[in-house]
């Protein structure tokens, strides 16, 4: 029997949580959205929704305010983390919107009551809202200082029993260094957890790496840019750098 060239590829995996940085959202800019980069990012979100994807977002907030350099130049940490975690929201609320305009049903959870904004996460309404085909994006972080989005999105990829989180950057995998000022970093494309913290490799902190090694998610870390790069990895794609 002759395959129908028109039937959708199936994905290797079902639910997956893809970690997106705030930098991630302001292209060339430097700071803030910038619109057109958004919008190329959910429509590769939603090539995988096509797919048949179960898909959560934790995406940070970098792009506008970032805790841990203001806690730095002697801002209390608290206070600063606090407003890491609104920027978060800020982001949260205009892939939100964006994607919506593409068609894809889109809910907001935060960690912390802003329930003007967006709903209060709750593990179980999370998971029946992706079960529902849903798009959850997860904002504020854990809702707690002194936890990075890295975290965050390793604790959310527990409670929502995702099979695979992609770590969304701005160079196609992980490094010994960094490839934009040391042409002569040495690319892996597959790391153990263990490597990557005794490497001190930095593609996300060391209580992220941990939770993620304890209960056995693999991350696939590859760069947002690439065209088609979300829907390659769920089709099973070997691009980027595993980390398992």
């Amino acid at each position: 029997m002759t395959a129908d060239p028109d039937s959708t590829p199936a994905p290797t995996v079902r639910r997956i949580l893809l970690k997106l940085s705030g930098e991630a959202l302001m292209g060339t800019q430097g700071f803030g959205i910038h619109t057109p980069t958004v919008e190329a990012i959910c429509h590769q979100v939603v090539d995988l929704k096509e797919i048949g994807v179960e898909l959560a977002i934790v995406v940070g907030g970098g792009n506008i305010f970032r805790g841990l350099n203001a806690a730095e130049r002697g801002m209390d940490r608290v206070t600063a983390d606090n407003m890491g975690m609104l920027a978060t929201v800020i982001n949260s609320l205009a892939m939100m919107d964006t994607l919506e305009q593409m068609g894809v049903y889109t809910r907001v959870m935060s960690a912390v009551a802003i329930e003007a904004f967006a709903e209060t996460y709750i593990r179980r309404r999370a998971v029946r809202h992706m079960e529902k085909g849903r798009l959850v994006i997860f904002a504020a972080g854990t809702g707690n200082p002194y936890f990075s989005t890295d975290t965050a999105a390793a604790l959310r990829a527990m409670e929502v029993g995702a099979q695979l989180m992609i770590k969304a950057t701005k160079v196609d995998g992980v490094y010994s260094d960094d490839p934009v000022t040391n042409p002569d970093a040495t690319f892996f494309p597959t790391l153990s957890y263990m490597d990557v913290l005794t490497k001190e490799l930095r593609v996300m902190d060391s209580t992220a790496v941990s939770l993620l090694k304890e209960n056995g998610i693999p991350v696939r870390v590859a760069d947002i840019k690439s065209p088609g790069i979300l829907r390659r990895i769920a089709l099973g794609d070997q691009v980027g750098t595993l980390i398992s």
